[in-house]
Parts: structure tokens; sequence; C-alpha cells
């Protein structure tokens, strides 16, 4: 059994003493983020490239794992369950906002993740890391149009180059459109898990590859 505060906003941490402060924009939730360490990062990089996740949200309150309260990492939605993500190597936050750490009743599975788990998908991280700043610069510049353009064209696998190539728009606002359909689940591009994005990289729209 697990108790968990009901998710509304993160918990409140206190900078920890030596630590690294890492702040990014969530496209999925539409507001900023902030973490202590990189792990932690790393694991909302997976999150919000993961298109079956719903939304999510970081220091969502407390779990028990064996007895022991733990200040959850994330509590995630997906379209028929729900979890609680800890980092099994992260210390415990000693200094969270205990005054809204209210626990009830509830039955999320925890989910630990171990630093081998992150280190394994450090491509695909590193490569989110470079494909959300074009989701997030460009919110809203994209034509209507576009990304079912783009789409119509990858049914056939293409390669980043074909598709700057084919349309005569902004290659940063083509990148968005591209980004944006991979993003949503749309488009798939599988080297991105083990390979840097680049030029050659070959994206093909999902309804192609069912």
């Amino acid at each position: 059994m697990v108790d968990i505060l009901h998710v509304a906003k993160p918990i409140a941490l206190g900078h920890p003493r030596g630590a690294h402060r890492f702040e990014a924009f969530s496209p999925k939730l539409a507001r900023r983020i902030m973490f202590y360490r990189r792990a932690l990062l790393e694991q909302w990089l997976l999150l919000e490239a993961n298109p079956k996740v719903i939304t999510f949200c970081e220091r969502p309150g407390y779990v028990l794992i064996s007895g022991d309260r733990r200040l959850a990492d994330f509590w995630v939605r997906y379209a028929d369950r729900e979890e609680s993500v800890v980092l099994s190597e992260v210390p415990c936050e000693s200094d969270a906002d205990a005054s809204r750490a209210r626990l009830d009743a509830g039955a999320a599975e925890v989910r630990l993740v171990a630093s081998a788990e992150l280190a394994a998908t450090r491509a695909w991280t590193d490569n989110w890391q470079r494909i959300l700043p074009y989701l997030v610069a460009n919110r809203g510049l994209v034509p209507t149009t576009l990304p079912s353009a783009v789409m119509q064209f990858v049914k056939e696998p293409q390669r980043l180059l074909e598709i700057e190539r084919e349309f005569s728009s902004d290659v940063v606002i083509v990148r968005d459109a591209l980004f944006g359909l991979l993003h949503a689940g749309r488009v798939s591009a599988s080297s991105l898990q083990t390979q840097p994005l680049s030029l050659l990289t070959s994206f093909t729209a999902m309804e192609a590859t069912s």
C-alpha cells in the first residue's frame, strides 16, 4: 500500500548547500520546473518525451517505501494508470516543506529508478535537451497547415535534411513542427535512442509504422 499526497503542485524545497540549480520549461505542463540534481532533470526529460505520459508533477508528496517515508520525485499519469517515481540513488530531501505533506491513502504504484537505468537512456535525453528549446521558443509560431504537411511527407522515412529541403518555411519553424509531432507521438525517430540528432536522422509517421 502506498500513501501519497493528493497532487496539486510541487512541494517547495530549500536550495541544498552546494547543489546546482537546473531550470527548464515543460511544454507538457506549460510551466517552469526546477531541480537540484542532474538525475532528476534526466528523469523529467524521459517523462516529457514520452507521448504516453498525459501529465506529471515533480515533488508531489510523500510515499512509504518499506515503511520509510520518502518524498516522491514525480507523480505520473498515463491513460490507464498512475505511478509515483522515486530515483533510488538520490538522497532524501530533508528540507522539504512538510506543512503540505498531508498523506492520503492511494494505490499508485511506486517505481524505483536506478542510476544505471538513466545512464542507459543518456543519448535519448541528450537529444531531447536539444529538441525541447525549439518547442518552447517557437510556441504559437508554426502555421496550422505545416504539421499535417510534414506528416504527409514523412509517411515514408525521410531524413531531417530532406524534410527541411521540402518546405520553404524558416528551418527553425519546420523543425518545430516536426519536433512537435515527435513530442505528440505522431512521428518516430528510433535512432535518437542511440545516436545524436543530425541532418541524417530519419523521421517516420507513426501511421506508416503501425
